[in-house]
């Protein structure tokens, strides 16, 4: 009886232990707000358009996820995270307003699978956030927000690119491995294969598409340094697309090369920021098309509740064949971008938050031209 009795307390103890060491989060973003937009000329001479609406996301893309982390022992643990979009002022909570897809289903950010080893590093399987991305991430003084005005970190005005995408964000079918900090130092490696990827086409606005239609494969390498007051990180990727079809300039042989550095500061009162990105697309019969741009801001507490931040950039895409779509009207495009912003700490969740930004592109061989001015007003509640 008293054997029994201890060999049910034993396993008692046991389960109880082993659901200790698992956890599951879940977390999301929601933000809503009123939104104003005036574009210029957009694609077209002389055409003027403007719109004002309740609308979300304007400072941080709102999302559902769940995490989770589990204790194997020894060091080691599994961990798991599972994000979806979510559309707050959409007909359909996971469905973009602008966009033209039929599509249902939540929309997948990212989903990975992976483990790590305590002193090491780790790895992840699935739809995953490439190095650049990352390190756009933790060095632009805007914080990737969704407003217009980023020279790093280019939005869509209505649905349309301003300047073109200037990195590839995600990728499915995708291994990240990084390592933990030495030093102050750390690296990612990044292997993407058959799939699909994220802002693939340097003149298509920002989004995702499912994976394993297009053998587009793709690698990318990247390391960061901390050391005192002062970060700095660099990361390159390249993706190939190895069939005809999907959006690099729909051809087969497309290599699309992307290049990010960064370095920020803090001076205590206020951080500075420092940004370079380049992407080149080359493809077969000599198409080529490029961007390049430059961008520096601060972010600083101007109170303990009111927190602000400023960037401005300059920038520069060019295409050398006709067959591309930004070089029919436009071989050689010129832009410069600024933003404003500021939030308002109601909570350490929650705030008010106030973006003004402006995008202006020019052409160096004709007279068209285009604009964007954008403002922002809203609230976002992170849990």
């Amino acid at each position: 009886m008293k054997k029994s009795l201890l060999a049910v307390a034993a396993i008692g103890a046991f389960a109880s232990a082993a659901q200790a060491q698992s956890s599951v989060t879940v977390y999301g973003i929601l933000d809503v707000g009123f939104i104003g937009t005036q574009t210029n000329n957009l694609y077209a001479q002389d055409i003027k358009t403007s719109s004002a609406q309740i609308g979300s996301s304007a400072q941080t893309s709102s999302r559902l996820g769940f995490k989770g982390n589990e204790d194997l022992g020894g060091g080691l643990s599994g961990f798991f995270t599972t994000e979806f979009q979510l559309y707050p002022t959409g007909k359909t909570l996971s469905a973009d307003q602008f966009s033209s897809s039929t599509t249902t289903g939540l929309a997948n950010r990212q989903t990975f699978v992976g483990l790590a080893k305590k002193g090491l590093g780790q790895f992840s399987l699935g739809t995953i956030y490439t190095p650049i991305h990352e390190a756009v991430g933790a060095t632009d003084p805007g914080q990737q927000n969704n407003t217009v005005g980023s020279a790093i970190y280019p939005v869509s005005v209505n649905g349309t690119d301003m300047n073109t995408a200037s990195y590839t964000v995600r990728n499915n079918n995708a291994l990240r491995v990084a390592s933990e900090n030495f030093g102050g130092f750390s690296a990612k490696a990044y292997f993407a294969q058959s799939n699909t990827t994220s802002t693939d086409n340097i003149t298509t606005a920002a989004t995702y598409t499912t994976g394993g239609v297009y053998n587009s494969s793709g690698f990318g390498v990247a390391a960061d340094y901390t050391i005192s007051k002062a970060y700095v990180t660099a990361a390159y990727q390249s993706f190939k697309q190895t069939t005809t079809g999907g959006s690099i300039n729909t051809t087969a042989n497309n290599v699309d090369n992307q290049f990010y550095g960064a370095a920020t500061y803090d001076f205590g009162i206020l951080k500075g920021y420092v940004n370079y990105v380049n992407r080149k697309i080359a493809g077969t019969n000599a198409q080529e098309i490029t961007r390049t741009a430059q961008q520096v801001g601060v972010r600083s507490f101007i109170t303990p509740t009111i927190e602000g931040w400023a960037s401005a950039g300059m920038g520069r895409v060019s295409a050398n064949a006709t067959t591309i779509a930004l070089a029919a009207n436009n071989p050689t495009a010129n832009f410069v971008t600024w933003q404003l912003g500021a939030n308002y700490l109601l909570s350490k969740r929650t705030n008010l938050y106030a973006i003004t930004g402006r995008n202006a592109t020019s052409s160096t061989t004709s007279s068209l031209s285009e604009s964007a001015s954008q403002y922002a007003v809203g609230v976002r509640h992170t849990f």
